[in-house]
């Protein structure tokens, strides 16, 4: 985790210090890193954390306008390529923004409740997976309003999760195989061509 150390509007971006001396070991500029699960470009990298910019679509999607300074944040570098790949793939192309309307605190786990747009609840199916700020998460269920997730004491307490209040915004990023499909197959039918069997390749194929 970091916080944000200063902010300054410039040109209808968003300039960006976040303090956070544990990510930056081996970063340089032009890295990718996951700002509340909001892909950002580090600008600089300094000794007591990094800098980066966002333009004025990314705050239109996201929270990150209504950052202050001293709010903390969830860090995720990039993973590279051979890795173990845990949770779910995000990319950190945040789809937009939700708001907490429930927390309920029990002792194994945390239910929150999160209501979102009608446009993102579409593309979210129990026992699916989502992005909170950039945490990977299960959807435990959906309303009308919204979706649940309910959170293991270890992913409270490592990330800002446990900060979250009733009334707070919160980046949303919905699966990446469900956004695909949605906007490929927007009425939601799967049309498929007619079925060919050439028996004497003895292959199966689709024709377009």
């Amino acid at each position: 985790m970091g916080a944000v150390a200063s902010r300054q509007m410039r040109g209808g971006n968003l300039y960006l210090k976040i303090s956070a001396a544990d990510v930056t070991g081996d970063m340089h500029p032009g890295d990718s890193i996951a700002v509340n699960g909001v892909c950002l470009t580090v600008t600089a990298v300094e000794p007591d954390g990094f800098r980066a910019e966002a333009s004025a679509h990314t705050l239109s999607r996201s929270t990150l306008g209504g950052w202050l300074v001293g709010k903390r944040v969830n860090l995720e570098r990039a993973v590279r390529v051979g890795d173990r790949l845990g949770g779910h793939i995000v990319q950190g192309h945040v789809d937009g923004a939700g708001r907490v309307s429930r927390i309920r605190y029990g002792e194994g786990s945390t239910d929150i409740q999160i209501d979102v747009p009608a446009a993102l609840l579409r593309l979210m199916a129990p026992s699916g997976s989502v992005a909170v700020d950039g945490v990977s998460l299960t959807i435990a269920g959906k309303s009308a309003r919204g979706f649940r997730v309910m959170v293991i004491p270890y992913t409270l307490e490592h990330t800002i999760i446990k900060d979250l209040r009733p009334g707070d915004a919160v980046n949303i990023e919905t699966d990446l195989t469900i956004r695909w499909l949605a906007d490929r197959f927007p009425e939601g039918e799967v049309v498929a061509g007619p079925e060919i069997w050439e028996a004497g390749e003895g292959q199966f194929h689709l024709e377009d």
